[in-house]
């Protein structure tokens, strides 16, 4: 069946996208366009021809339902459609809407005219995908506009709005009715007999000569888009059609995005882009699962997470109570999330009247009687189990039946924190990553007792304040952190073996963390591990730790709020080796009888990237997690790990299993080799020769 459908309005053919819900260019409709065409073309009666989407969109690209199916690449493909549609006799005007990404821009410049309705979304995204647009956008798209432009476009993804589009994109905006007014404008052509304008055989104009435009561009983007190899093709791509013939450059453009497809980095960024839809599916709680509506909201505290989480809920036009205990910390958290909603304003991405509807939507108080009325409420305190229990107490005491209420713990028992209520059905974990208005991951644990409605409303809920839900199972730390707790005492390890912190973070940012374990504790704050770690001395004696990280605390370094960590800070906070640090780390190997040897940067990675993998399959293997991609989900979201790694399972996958474990048994033989526990699905996986995705 054809998904494009054909009229004709007077001496105008209007062939209409239509494949819910954003038009994807699947085969069928691939196919309808091309007959829409031939169609056209063949009756004498029609002058010119209007393409259009029907809906909500003109196209969002490719189809991602045939991704990875024969179907996405049956003939018509997208290129030959495009030929059809440039090739015309007729005149041949895209009329855009709502949305034009991808496939679709690269469909509307195949045209030989472009009109548009104001808002509209147009971009070539591909490279987030870790590929480039393969249907001759990046041919196109130079030959249209200022070649600079052109490149940001494609070497960011970003969407630019059509009544803001660089010159050479959309011919004429449309106000009203925007297929009348695209056909009012195909006959304006006709009546003025306008040449068929088509792209191909336009110019890229260079404001200077190529090669050092290009030497430039290259340049900016070799810094600008570390580790990720489709910006750099990309600029090749554009090169191509700024020096050669249209069809010559047709080839570079294939050929880049033929190796890119199958680059690890671009399967890394694709198994992230699904793996987000991915997530939100749980077997057990189908989509017909009633959710309850959240129209109100409640946080118990005003501190950073607090107050982090409140304005997610006013972000999304949700009123949200904020409960502290004292009115100097109530008063103090007001003023900080104003001053993060006037710096966002500063920076052009808040308009006064939003961030004063914001704050309007934000309301103090001392009281938790206030909070009845909540159809949600979340703690935020001090993580200790006998704080939470008087707080989840007083909300089974005051919260209205049916409330939701949710703790914001990120290592503490769920279900202990249930059984402080007289309603375990309705507690859920929600696990927000810091700054929590700014970190996309929510981690929502599910605890024995949590009603599938519950966690159907959470995870709906995560959508609408624009996180990233991801199911966890209770167990200490859940999926992130207790993954983390094995990274960091590895990290810990190799100072004690003869790195440095500012050695083992460079080695690390340079592999494509955002930053390293020393930095990112110091952030974080020191005494929150400190904390953790006595909980660990009394309760898991088998854990061996380095006491580095002790020595520190005790001397009242944790991290950036106290000016000093594993690392020296100023008034900027930007971080600098410390001597006393390095002398102090020394010493400690002395003590504990390590001599110090040189550690390469490789080891590093693989000393701290692999415990990981180790410990994400003892999580998949005990059901803390439903699938390796929900694990890979957490630290692409949440923990900074690079996108185009595509997190630590589907990495360790490419690196492959075999090799994981063979350089596991290797470190178990050396310094604190007992730390080193094989996980037995990882080693049935690696014997079996399969992966974790």
């Amino acid at each position: 069946m054809s998904e494009a459908r054909y009229a004709v309005h007077g001496n105008v053919a209007v062939i209409t996208l239509d494949n819910p819900p954003v038009n994807g260019l699947g085969h069928a409709l691939r196919k309808g366009i091309v007959e829409g065409m031939a169609k056209a073309n063949a009756d004498a009666n029609v002058a010119a021809i209007v393409i259009t989407g029907g809906g909500n969109a003109f196209s969002g690209g490719a189809d991602i339902k045939e991704f990875n199916t024969p179907a996405a690449s049956a003939e018509p493909h997208l290129r030959q459609v495009i030929d059809a549609v440039e090739s015309s006799a007729k005149p041949v005007v895209a009329a855009i809407h709502k949305v034009a990404m991808g496939g679709g821009l690269e469909l509307a410049f195949g045209c030989h005219y472009r009109v548009a309705s104001p808002g509209a979304q147009l971009a070539l995204p591909e490279v987030k995908l870790g590929i480039l647009p393969g249907a001759g956008g990046t041919q196109r798209l130079p030959r249209a506009i200022d070649p600079h432009k052109a490149l940001e476009m494609m070497v960011t993804g970003n969407p630019v709005l059509s009544e803001k589009a660089p010159a050479g994109i959309v011919d004429q905006m449309i106000d009203g009715d925007l297929v009348q007014g695209a056909i009012a404008f195909a006959q304006k052509l006709v009546a003025e007999k306008k040449p068929l304008r088509k792209l191909r055989d336009a110019a890229v104009k260079l404001p200077i000569d190529a090669a050092t435009f290009f030497g430039m561009a290259r340049e900016k983007v070799a810094k600008e888009s570390r580790g990720f190899p489709a910006p750099l093709r990309i600029v090749d791509c554009v090169e191509a059609a700024a020096t050669k013939p249209f069809d010559e450059g047709m080839k570079v453009e294939r050929a880049h995005f033929e190796w890119l497809v199958s680059s690890t980095e671009s399967k890394a960024l694709r198994h992230a882009f699904f793996g987000e839809r991915i997530v939100a599916k749980i077997p057990d709680v189908p989509d017909s699962t009633p959710t309850r509506a959240i129209r109100k909201a409640g946080v118990i505290g005003a501190g950073t997470m607090g107050g982090g989480i409140a304005m997610n809920f006013a972000n999304a036009g949700i009123p949200v109570t904020v409960l502290e205990t004292k009115q100097e910390a109530l008063d103090k958290g007001l003023a900080t999330i104003l001053r993060n909603y006037t710096n966002t304003m500063k920076k052009g991405r808040l308009t006064q009247e939003q961030v004063d509807q914001r704050m309007a939507l934000i309301k103090p108080t001392l009281d938790y009687k206030d909070l009845a009325d909540a159809d949600i409420v979340i703690e935020a305190v001090f993580e200790d189990m006998g704080v939470k229990q008087k707080v989840f107490e007083q909300l089974d005491a005051v919260m209205k039946p049916g409330a939701i209420l949710a703790s914001n713990t990120s290592t503490l028992d769920v279900d202990r924190i249930a059984a402080f209520t007289k309603r375990p059905q309705d507690v859920i974990g929600t696990h927000f990553f810091s700054p929590a208005n700014v970190m996309r991951l929510l981690e929502v644990v599910r605890g024995k007792e949590t009603s599938k409605e519950v966690l159907a409303t959470t995870m709906k809920l995560a959508k609408t304040i624009k996180k990233v839900g991801v199911v966890s199972g209770v167990c200490d730390g859940f999926i992130g952190n207790r993954m983390m707790e094995h990274y960091i005492r590895q990290a810990m390890y190799l100072l004690d073996e003869g790195a440095l912190p500012e050695q083992v973070d460079a080695a690390l940012e340079k592999w494509g963390l955002a930053m390293g374990p020393f930095r990112v504790s110091d952030l974080a704050g020191l005494d929150v591990g400190w904390y953790i770690r006595k909980r660990r001395y009394a309760e898991r004696p088998d854990f061996t730790y380095s006491k580095i990280g002790d020595r520190i605390c005790e001397m009242g370094r944790f991290g950036q709020k106290t000016g000093a960590g594993f690392y020296k800070y100023d008034e900027q906070r930007k971080a600098h080796p410390d001597p006393e640090i390095r002398q102090l780390i020394e010493d400690y190997s002395r003590e504990i009888g390590v001599t110090r040897r040189h550690i390469s940067d490789e080891e590093i990675v693989e000393r701290t990237i692999y415990p990981l993998v180790n410990e994400g399959a003892n999580i998949l293997a005990d059901g803390t997690a439903l699938r390796a991609v929900d694990i890979d989900m957490v630290y692409l979201t949440g923990y900074g790990f690079p996108l185009y790694r595509g997190g630590p399972m589907f990495y360790a996958d490419a690196v492959g299993l075999k090799n994981v474990v063979a350089a596991i048994e290797r470190f178990q033989k050396g310094y604190e080799g007992r730390s080193w526990q094989l996980s037995p699905l990882l080693g049935k996986l690696a014997a079996e020769g399969k992966t974790f995705n």
